[in-house]
């Protein structure tokens, strides 16, 4: 004959059981959630990098990046060719850059670009240089500041497409009415390695704004 039951083993381990499957299924549930926080957000960058909006404003404002010794990198450079162009289609009356620079540079990066457009035909009195910001947040606080002093509320805005997101989050965040038009050229969106890189970067950025309100610019790898 089998030995009876010991009394209150089953009941032990059907409570074992159903908090085991209890803590399967908070991490199936968080598992799912990660992946759909995270999907979702880089559809949206995705869906907002592809948006060129000429709505009038009353400034552009190109985001600043990389410069040599004065000169724009061609990241920069692309960005600056992009507010150039809504310029003279008479989107804004002004165009603002704006950047700080790094420890031994010579130029600011809103500097450098101001040149650029300056030597591109840009009338000097329509650009305003704001020599400030050390990452996308810091630039577009500067940016916010000089345009609330010089009495602007509205701003285009010019980086890479899958900046735009991120950058118009933050500059809503900052007070000022923003929309974007990024560049179409430049190392940002010449190859689908660099777009998918782009994706997944601004992806991460931006998560990490929305959770901290603090920047994180991840280093850009396809080019210069």
């Amino acid at each position: 004959m089998s030995s009876p039951p010991v009394p209150g083993r089953s009941p032990r381990r059907s409570f074992g059981g159903a908090v085991g499957r209890w803590v399967r299924r908070v991490l199936l549930g968080g598992i799912v959630m990660a992946v759909v926080l995270v999907g979702g957000t880089a559809f949206r960058v995705w869906q907002v990098a592809r948006i060129i909006d000429t709505t009038p404003a009353d400034a552009i404002v190109v985001l600043g990046a990389a410069q040599y010794a004065g000169t724009p990198s061609s990241v920069f450079e692309a960005r600056l060719d992009q507010a150039h162009k809504l310029y003279e289609q008479g989107v804004a009356p002004v165009i603002v850059t704006v950047g700080g620079k790094q420890d031994g540079d010579r130029y600011t990066e809103a500097a450098s670009g101001k040149s650029f457009l300056i030597d591109e035909g840009v009338p000097a009195d329509a650009i305003i240089a704001v020599e400030e910001g050390s990452d996308t947040l810091l630039s577009v606080e500067a940016v916010s500041r000089e345009m609330e002093r010089q009495g602007m509320r509205s701003a285009v805005l010019v980086s890479d497409p899958w900046h735009s997101l991120r950058t118009r989050t933050m500059a809503r965040d900052a007070g000022l009415e923003a929309w974007t038009a990024p560049t179409r050229q430049g190392p940002a969106v010449i190859t689908r390695e660099s777009q998918l890189n782009g994706i997944a970067r601004e992806t991460g950025a931006l998560l990490w704004y929305q959770l901290t309100h603090f920047s994180v610019d991840f280093a850009y790898t396809a080019g210069q």
